[in-house]
């Protein structure tokens, strides 16, 4: 970890690339924080997909509006995983310190698209928790993991996305006060 002290931050991003040593680099981008945002929005343009998933795993962490838009393109990168990474990033609230996530004017729409016609079901079923952010407010999301539920070639997307609809654990729990 010391021979990272004097590294500066684009070196440490092409780090995240390399598996002796992504985990310490990874560390120390986390460590910086927000002064090392501008070599990780970088990164989401690199070559290399295990620099670009490791740049939105960052981004979980640190994410700020500036982020916001490059995360939700990266929902679109060629690589699952790092689309895996991405809809994470814009799934997770417990991650975020004061920032607020995206709404579903920003991030509905990719989401819908990727739970309904993704070729991976991993990314099939992060892109579920990401649409079932919104199921108690847009019947578009409820209509997209229902069909999901029923009809997703994969036990473990069909099985999320019955989190999420009417009668799931996660809608039941996260029913708005006024409709309980």
């Amino acid at each position: 970890m010391l021979g990272f002290i004097s590294t500066d931050d684009e070196a440490l991003v092409s780090c995240l690339g390399d598996p002796q040593r992504t985990v310490a680099a990874y560390r120390e981008l986390l460590r910086r924080g927000e002064n090392a945002l501008s070599a990780i929005r970088a990164g989401l343009r690199e070559a290399d997909p295990a620099v670009r998933e490791g740049c939105c795993r960052l981004l979980d962490h640190l994410v700020d509006t500036e982020s916001m838009g490059e995360l939700i393109r990266m929902a679109d990168d060629p690589d699952a995983r790092v689309r895996i990474a991405a809809f994470h990033a814009l799934a997770c609230d417990r991650c975020k310190s004061d920032t607020c996530a995206p709404g579903p004017d920003r991030v509905l729409e990719p989401a819908l698209h990727h739970l309904i016609s993704d070729p991976d079901p991993h990314v099939r079923a992060m892109a579920a928790e990401l649409v079932g952010k919104f199921a108690h407010s847009d019947a578009r999301a409820i209509a997209a993991l229902k069909a999901s539920h029923v009809n997703d070639p994969s036990p473990a997307v069909r099985k999320k996305a019955g989190w999420f609809i009417p009668g799931g654990t996660i809608y039941e729990r996260t029913l708005p006060p006024a409709t309980r």
